[in-house]
């Protein structure tokens, strides 16, 4: 435990990203394999609406403590038992309201084969607060190296399970199941390792603050639930299930380079934050590393994948998914503006601004479901370049807060920026000079995809140079962390 509460942020953000990269590369690969020889679209369409359906009630599952773990600051063993009963009452109920809604949900589409997937996903969920606390106290300790083995173990057991039940012939519930496992394995690691004994006996004593703060952060997650979770839904409804799976398709490797690229320093930026506002720090300088370490990687990534979307479909699902190839495009664009201020979420609950910040989510959930709508009554494509559209109604309702709230100077965020879309335009460079002189996207080559991959992350990272971009810095000290913490111990 010594180790853990003295690693550095960016040592705990490279154990953060081995996870990350290790689990995203486990998922990917598993999602191709079955995409690609054991179900077809309208079978993981069909997976998609049930845990959308799930999702809009589990999303409670966490009641903010997770959060309210690692930015208490002052945390006993009292209040950590509270949080574990909490958690358990919470899962009770989330998992029978899943259940409830399994007979409803079929009917409603139609498709009585939801029925059995919404409930085995119910029962994963009655797993899931074994393995909240642990894990919430294992990132309140900046104990990245442990939930490195957690993260992992979990994504290589909902593989393994999804993989061995597919080519059983177990179609969609092979999904359902690994699910299951995977909340399995995380319960298990995630007590094992946090290196606090949980007591499993509930009680109601002192759980009024954690009730406080999960009320206000229960609604934050339906708000967003709603806008995130339902575009399957609505896909699903309205154009039908096998477009359901292209679209999910689409917009899940989106968020999986998304993930790959943020989400691991994501879960080390809110507790690294909250330790400088109990410090009383500045955080707009902090603020404005962070996005440029975000727009630096994720920009350049979202507009190359959108280049290359057509050639990366086939290459990946084969032709019978080519027609996710228009969506992945336009979805990745979006991504830019979603990726443009960063910590959206995390940085009002922190300043205690979570009513404002509730209102602006609402406003950010009608946005989404409006634009899906109205572009779901056009067909598929324009359902996903409505996310565009979104995306930018986004930046525009959350860029005040963000200003108000950490003080940065938009001379400086803009420059940012600029810097980024200039990284972005030397990544994607080669693959457009393949495009008009060799090979056009139906017909370039693997090897000449990769090429063009291996060229533009050279070019990418001269021009982190080149235009002098903030996050040279950062990368400097990651490979510096890197190589301190690998290397071999002296000898005595």
């Amino acid at each position: 435990m010594t180790e853990s509460k003295t690693m550095s942020v960016r040592g705990a953000a490279l154990w953060s990203m081995g996870a990350q990269y290790v689990a995203f590369a486990v998922n990917f690969i598993s999602s191709v394999l079955i995409s690609r020889f054991f179900l077809g679209p309208e079978e993981v369409g069909l997976f998609s609406i049930a845990l959308a359906a799930a999702m809009l009630v589990s999303i409670l599952q966490d009641f903010g403590i997770t959060r309210y773990l690692a930015g208490e600051a002052e945390l006993n063993d009292h209040k950590i038992r509270a949080c574990f009963s909490v958690s358990l009452i919470v899962a009770l109920i989330v998992g029978l309201v899943i259940l409830a809604m399994a007979w409803p949900v079929a009917r409603f589409y139609d498709d009585m084969r939801l029925f059995p997937l919404l409930a085995v996903i119910a029962g994963s969920y009655c797993l899931v607060p074994l393995g909240i606390v642990p894990t919430a106290l294992l990132q309140r300790a900046m104990n990245f190296r442990a939930l490195f083995v957690v993260n992992v173990g979990a994504a290589l057991t909902m593989a393994a399970v999804a993989l061995g039940m597919a080519a059983a012939g177990w179609s969609a519930m092979s999904l359902a199941f690994a699910t299951v496992a995977s909340q399995g394995v995380r319960a298990v690691l995630g007590q094992w390792l946090c290196g606090h004994r949980m007591v499993l006996k509930p009680t109601l004593a002192g759980i009024g603050p954690i009730l406080s703060f999960g009320g206000g952060m229960s609604a934050l997650y339906v708000s967003g639930a709603i806008g995130t979770r339902t575009p399957d839904l609505i896909v699903g409804r309205l154009i039908g299930v096998a477009a359901t799976g292209l679209y999910s398709r689409a917009s899940s490797l989106a968020a999986q380079l998304v993930t790959l690229l943020t989400g691991a320093v994501g879960a080390v930026f809110y507790p690294a934050f909250a330790r400088m506002r109990d410090r009383g720090e500045d955080l707009a300088p902090p603020y404005l590393r962070v996005v440029a370490g975000y727009s630096a990687t994720v920009w350049p990534a979202m507009i190359f994948l959108a280049a290359a979307a057509l050639p990366i479909v086939l290459m990946l699902y084969g032709e019978k998914w080519a027609a996710v190839a228009p969506l992945l495009a336009w979805i990745a664009i979006s991504e830019i503006a979603f990726t443009a201020l960063p910590l959206h979420m995390e940085i009002p609950i922190l300043l205690g601004r979570m009513r404002l910040l509730l209102a602006l989510n609402i406003l950010d959930t009608i946005a989404s479901i409006g634009t899906l709508m109205l572009g779901a009554l056009w067909g598929l494509e324009w359902a996903a370049m409505s996310r565009v559209a979104y995306s930018l109604i986004w930046l525009g309702i959350y860029a005040g807060l963000m200003h108000r709230l950490i003080g940065f100077r938009w001379s400086a965020m803009v420059l940012i920026w600029a810097k980024s879309l200039a990284l972005s335009i030397a990544a994607t460079a080669p693959l457009l000079l393949v495009y008009a002189y060799l090979a056009g996207p139906e017909t370039i080559t693997p090897l000449a995809l990769l090429a063009s991959i291996a060229t533009g992350a050279l070019c990418w990272l001269a021009a982190l140079f080149v235009v002098r971009h903030p996050a040279r810095h950062e990368l400097i000290g990651l490979m510096a962390t890197a190589w301190s913490t690998l290397r071999p111990a002296p000898a005595a």
